[in-house]
């Protein structure tokens, strides 16, 4: 599992990048929906947000990127939905949760959540271990509020409690408005208060604690955040990678390979030498020491066979670009072909050029149909066999 826990004011759950999303279009699966039997339907998840379909801002905006982000990594995006808890599924205590789902051969199965759980987290850890844990929001104006608060004589409590005061005292600090008038009347009525810590009890008396109300004006106020939570399977999200980015060539249904984008895949590009001739290796040398500096990882295969045969081995380990050394390697200017997993093409260039290029197409900052806009293609047909 992977978790993301942003608190956000309980009160204003817009979210300052919400704009850079809101037009991103997304398959919803409404509560409603699938309560009418109806199918899943596209809309804007500014739209979305606006109609009150999902329930603010903040959550719009981590569903808009988990969306972008499981793209990104190689999620198809006809197979990506998100889909709506039920009121009979969802949290006691959530507002709203949404269930990024993925069609896989087992169906629609759930790889990431992404709840608002309200500000039921740290209301929970602050009964746990009697520490408040609050937030504090610069107000616009100051203002006039009532205040309820306890008078705790620290003395007395530990002095009668000894060892057990200060849990007492942290209780008594962390009580409730509606705690505290509870208090007041038990004083008032019984002479005494009963609290519970762990099992035990203690009874405090009108010299240990009494209630203050008075008015005072406040420039900052106290809030619990609310928490927004996505949550991602990171072992469903892989399976459902690999399903997705399982092809078979079309014609030759026995070599198949992973078309794992470039920013996901564990080696970058394979160097493959066009036979065992020696002349080769100062250049296979110095290209896999260039693709080191810039960070590029990449796999050398001067293994026996055809090259056809070598390239179906990179494509199954989804390698999505090689770097063919060749008799023209030798000539000046020296040269390489390139060759994309996913549609084989290839272009010639200079060996200069070519780690930034790999590089540039590894993180995203340039694309394929960029680099055959800028360099020759190389046309020889590529020697598949049946080995292959």
């Amino acid at each position: 599992m992977a978790e993301i826990e942003h608190f956000c004011d309980p009160m204003e759950k817009n979210h300052p990048k919400f704009e850079n999303v809101q037009d991103t279009e997304m398959l919803l699966y409404s509560a409603a929906n699938q309560m009418d039997g109806k199918s899943a339907e596209l809309h804007s998840i500014g739209q979305a947000v606006k109609e009150g379909l999902v329930a603010n801002q903040t959550l719009g905006y981590f569903m808009a990127r988990i969306q972008l982000f499981l793209i990104r990594i190689g999620v198809d995006p006809v197979k990506l939905r998100f889909r709506q808890h039920m009121g009979n599924e969802m949290a006691h205590y959530a507002c709203d949760c949404w269930d990024a789902e993925l069609l896989t051969s087992y169906g629609w199965v759930e790889c990431v959540g992404c709840a608002d759980r309200s500000a039921f987290d740290l209301t929970q850890h602050t009964k746990a271990t009697g520490v408040r844990l609050a937030a504090e929001k610069k107000l616009a104006e100051p203002k006039v509020v009532d205040v309820t608060e306890p008078q705790v004589n620290k003395g007395a409590i530990g002095k009668t409690f000894k060892k057990d005061g200060k849990a007492i005292i942290d209780h008594l600090a962390v009580l409730d408005k509606d705690g505290l008038l509870e208090l007041e009347k038990s004083l008032a009525d019984n002479g005494y208060y009963v609290i519970n810590i762990g099992g035990a009890e203690f009874q405090l008396t009108p010299e240990m604690v009494s209630i203050k109300q008075h008015q005072k004006t406040i420039h900052v106020e106290e809030v619990i955040p609310s928490v927004v939570e996505p949550s991602f399977g990171i072992g469903r999200i892989m399976y459902a990678l690999f399903e997705h980015n399982f092809i078979m060539r079309e014609g030759d249904e026995q070599r198949t390979f992973l078309s794992l984008p470039p920013v996901v895949a564990p080696f970058k590009c394979s160097v493959l030498p066009l036979s065992n001739n020696t002349e080769f290796q100062p250049f296979i040398r110095q290209l896999s020491q260039d693709l080191t500096k810039l960070d590029v990882s990449h796999k050398v295969d001067d293994s026996s066979g055809s090259i056809g045969r070598r390239y179906a081995r990179t494509d199954e380990i989804a390698i999505p670009f090689g770097v063919t050394i060749d008799f023209d390697s030798l000539k000046s200017p020296h040269s390489a072909t390139l060759r994309e997993r996913d549609s084989m093409a290839q272009v010639r260039i200079p060996l200069d050029d070519l780690p930034k290029v790999v590089r540039d197409l590894a993180y995203g900052k340039t694309t394929w149909s960029a680099v055959e806009y800028m360099f020759p293609k190389f046309e020889q047909q590529e020697s598949v066999t049946k080995a292959a």
